[in-house]
Formats: C-alpha cells, structure tokens, sequence
C-alpha cells in the first residue's frame, strides 16, 4: 500500500536517460509495476542532448536493406579495436542480444529506428563495414507526448538553433548548403518557420530530431505501459533486506520518499561527468564535459555504498571530445563539444608550436588522444582550431555559428579570435607564428592536390562521411586560403564517462569478489565501459547502454515469476503511482 511518504512498486529506474528509459519498458512490457526517479526537472539526461545514434552490428534494419555483415567480421573488427584475443561475456552478450533489443522495440513500442546505412566504422581495422552497423531513432512529434512534452529536456542549446535540433545526413546538408542551393534555401526556411510557429504557440520545437527524439519515444512508450514518472526525485541511499537491494530513499520537495522495490533497482544515473572528486583522481587533467551539470556520479556512489565495485583500469576513463568555453554570463563556462566542423576542408588544429599533432578528421575520442600525447609532461592540453573565412561562413566554428550570424559578439566575449593575417592570429592565440605559418603552407599545397601525407586525413571512409561531399578531390581537405582567419581554443572535455560499476552478462551489479549483488542492476554509463574504454564506432555508448536496459528489464521480469525462496515468488500490486 503506497503512503505519503512510502511507495511501493516491482522495480525502481533511478535515472531517466534512454538506458534506464529502456530497463523500465522492457520491464513494463513484461507486467512489472515500475517507478522511474529522476533528480532533476527534466527527463532523458544525456541522451536528450545526444546524436542519438547506437551501434548494433547486424541489426534487423541493416539485414532488410541486404547489407551482408557476418558474426565474425564483427567479432573480428572489435577484437583488433579493443585490442583482445577474445570477447568477454558481456562483449558477447552486447553483440548477440543488441539485434534482439531493435526488433523488441520496434515491434512492441513507440521506439522506431532509421538504419545508418552510410554511417561507417570509425576506424579501418580488419572486419570494418562503411555502413549498417548504425542506427538511430525516426522523427518524432512532440505533441504526441501530451503534458509529458514539458518534461522532456530540450535540445542543447548550444549547438541547436534556438532550441532546434538538427539531424545528420540529408537535414544537416540542406543546412551547410542554405547559402548555395535555393532548394536547401527554401527547405531551411520551412523548418525554421515551423520551428518557430511551434515555439510560439507550444513553447518548444515539435519535431524532434536525435536524442530527443529517441528519449521522446521511449517515454511515450513508458507511458502507454502505466510507468510512473517522478521528477525532482534525488536518489540519496540504497535499501536493503538482508543482502538484498530492496529500494531507495529519494529526496522530492524537501521530503524524504521511501520507495519499496520488489524485484529491484537499476542505476541509471548517467555516469560521473561533473563529480570534482572523482575526475581529480582519474583524469589529471582539467575537464569540460558537454553532459549536463547534475549528472555527479550518484549511481556510482549509490553502488559503491552497498558493495559494487568501480572499474577504473580502462584504456580511457571517458569518451573524450574536445570542447571549447562558452561564456555563460555567470563567470562560468559550458563546453561546445566539436564533433562536426574539424573534418570539414578549410580547418586545422595546432598546438601552441603552431604545429599540427593529428588527424582533424578522426574522431573526437582519437582526436584527443593525441593532444594527450602532443601535450608535454606538466602542461595542460590545450589545441587551437583554426578555419579560414570561407569555411567559418559555410560551417561554422564551434559557437560562433555560420552565415547569415555574425561574429562580432563571439569575438567580442573573446570566444572566437579573428585576425586579417596568420601572423596575427598566432599573436592574439599564444601560438609561435612562424611554426603556424609553415604549418599552413604545407598543409595547403598538399590539400589542394587533396593529399595528407602527414596524418592521412581523408583516407578512411570515415573521414570522407565527417567531410564535405561536395568538395574535391577529397572531402575533408582544403586550403586555409582566404582571410580573416578565425580561431578557437580546445581544452580537454568528454561525452560521458566510461569508468564505471562492475556488471555480469545481464547488466547485474558484481561486488569485489566478482558476486552478484541481488536486486541491484547497472546500465547505461554506470555500467563500467562495454568497449574497455575504447570508442571503435560512433553509438558504442547508446548502442550497450539500450541493449543492457533491455537485458535488465528482462531479468527483473523472469526473476520475478521464477521461484526462488522468498526472493522469487511472484507479487503484483496495482501499478507505482503518486498516493
């Protein structure tokens, strides 16, 4: 019986990204009674601001398109990714399972994917595919979710356009292309007037796009199933019965909240992208993470509490990107994380030697790496990207958007450094000129004949994807030719994090001694990294993340009708909702 300040429900969800959206609508579908909490005002966490994007190798919307991708090839590309003889179980599970999860949501949810059948593997490592191995959601319209539209957290707005999100592919080019192309003129138009109209009349956009898109779906699909949603909801300890996980206390309102989970709790709480502590210890560096500002760790200071252990020798503790400070006007700084402009022509990034120290068009976790390695014992790591004016117009460099907006504010908060000359820009940047200059020069020769023989930028087929397609003779290559130039400074920043709670095949929280803690389950970025730490593809977050949920949700359900003591025996009430 659910009281003032007692309720009761078969699983308890603390977190609302779409890894724990996804445990509790497996769950629900499976008959459970499931609360989710999230401590803040919004729902979908990290998720709503991302790309959207998963990577599940031989999934069914890959095979319906006819493209051929075997068990081995796949096996193949991440062992030589992660650098390992064999797969793990839950490397195993991920691969064997992450199909499955698609074709469950596609068939019994709101949930509808599109496939990414031009989106490649992002290194060239044997067992690579240049497309199939990625999805992400369809569109989705906002008003579908009702009252719950509100709640859901809107695009970042930093890289949206006034709260507009903007997908990759044929939207994003109609977008760059705005300037050249009177159809991509006109279809640009059309999206902002309805972006506009929607803002107006509902007080956000309407048609969701990437991660909002895809948390969009799975709410309403949690809501369809009786999910009840609680917001402002902070989770501040554990329960436990005996050995068990029984629930957990949540802060709401300035009150206590005791919430009674039957068949368990999974954590879902987003990682640790803004927990001081923990970053000191791991990182050694400063750190601008792109996730949102709540997301501190909870679920892996919950897990550690009641005896699951942390995973932290991973090749990398985060997926790294490189971000540059956005002034907030509070004498803080948010990170625009730069995941699309390096790989387009007319761009570099140098160190302050004025020299580059990578490929541009790799990815943004490769990216970094090598500005760790590029970065001398002692020194902060710090790149400037830099563009000339041709390319700032046509794309943008990071916040400083591209035409028709202009650059003066930019410049003026001293975000964007701008300069007639290379000379000049390398004084306003702390760079050594004549490095920078000589840097430039032999960049342009080569990039002109759209070679890179430095760091082979435009080689693999995923830097060609990242680059410009309707530029020649590589799409990724171009001159720094015309001025002013522009630049902005990168600092060390990151998706989301990778170190996290140790977890079996069934996303099942393990203690120090490798032994399942009963009742506690870890998804999504508390879940210690699938990939070891390593970023084989674009979706290597989203892609487990969902696939454990699923996984999640399912052995909560068959826990909960399979006998075992008094742990097993099977209860039902009337579903979690508000006393």
């Amino acid at each position: 019986m659910n009281t003032a300040n007692e309720r009761r429900c078969d699983v308890l969800v603390i977190g609302s990204g779409a890894s724990g959206l996804a445990a509790a609508v497996t769950a629900a579908h499976q008959g459970l009674d499931v609360l989710v909490a999230e401590k803040t005002d919004q729902l979908g966490g990290t998720s709503a601001w991302s790309g959207g994007w998963l990577w599940i190798p031989r999934n069914p919307l890959a095979r319906a398109e006819g493209i051929e991708d075997s068990e081995q090839a796949v096996e193949t590309y991440l062992r030589a990714e992660l650098d390992v003889d064999a797969l793990d179980e839950r490397q195993r599970a991920f691969l064997h399972h992450g199909p499955e999860m698609v074709d469950f949501f596609q068939r019994h949810t709101q949930v509808q994917f599109q496939s990414g059948s031009r989106m490649p593997d992002m290194h060239e490592s044997p067992g690579a595919i240049h497309g199939g191995r990625s999805l992400c959601a369809l569109p989705y319209d906002g008003r579908q979710l009702g009252p719950w539209l509100h709640a859901l957290r809107p695009p970042l707005d930093l890289i949206s356009l006034g709260g507009m999100g903007i997908a990759a592919g044929a939207d994003l080019t109609h977008f760059l292309n705005a300037s050249h192309s009177p159809r991509s003129a006109l279809y640009v138009a059309g999206r902002l007037l309805r972006h506009w109209r929607d803002r107006l009349l509902h007080g956000r956009g309407l048609h969701l796009l990437n991660g909002n898109a895809l948390v969009a779906r799975l709410l309403r699909s949690a809501i369809d199933l009786g999910v009840s949603l609680e917001t402002g909801a902070a989770a501040t300890r554990l329960l436990q019965d005996g050995q068990r996980i029984a629930g957990a206390e949540l802060m709401q309102d300035g009150s206590c909240l005791k919430v009674l989970a039957r068949q368990g709790v999974v954590l879902a709480c987003g990682g640790f992208p803004h927990d001081r502590p923990r970053i000191a210890r791991l990182f050694g560096h400063e750190h601008l993470s792109a996730a949102p500002d709540t997301n501190t760790g909870d679920g892996l200071r919950l897990g550690e509490a009641v005896g699951a252990k942390a995973v932290e020798d991973l090749s990398s503790p985060a997926a790294w990107a490189p971000v540059s400070r956005v002034p907030r006007g509070d004498g803080r700084f948010s990170g625009f994380p730069h995941l699309m402009e390096r790989a387009k022509p007319g761009f570099i990034a140098v160190t302050r030697n004025g020299r580059r120290f990578t490929n541009e068009a790799d990815s943004y976790h490769d990216f970094m790496n090598a500005l760790f390695r590029a970065t001398p014992a002692g020194e902060e790591p710090v790149a400037w990207l830099l563009c000339d004016h041709r390319a700032q117009r046509r794309y943008g460099i990071g916040w400083a958007r591209p035409f028709p907006f202009q650059t003066g504010r930019y410049v003026r908060n001293g975000y964007l450094k701008k300069a007639a000359s290379l000379t000049e820009l390398a004084r306003l940047c702390g760079i050594d000129g004549e490095g920078l200059q000589a840097t430039v020069a032999a960049f342009n020769a080569h990039a002109e004949r759209g070679t890179d023989p430095d760091f082979q930028r435009g080689a693999s087929a995923y830097n060609q994807a990242q680059g410009e397609p309707l530029h020649g003779p590589t799409p990724s290559l171009g001159a720094l030719a015309k001025g002013p130039f522009y630049a902005v400074k990168l600092v060390p920043g990151s998706l989301g994090t990778f170190a996290g709670l140790r977890t079996d095949a069934s996303a099942r929280a393990l203690d120090d001694r490798g032994e399942v803690i009963p009742g506690l389950y870890v998804v999504g970025n508390d879940m210690a990294s699938v990939m070891g730490g390593r970023y084989p593809s674009g979706g290597i977050t989203l892609g487990p993340g969902m696939t454990f949920g699923y996984l999640a949700g399912l052995e909560l359900a068959r826990r909960a009708i399979t006998p075992a003591g008094s742990e097993g025996q099977t209860r039902r009430s009337s579903p979690c909702a508000a006393p």
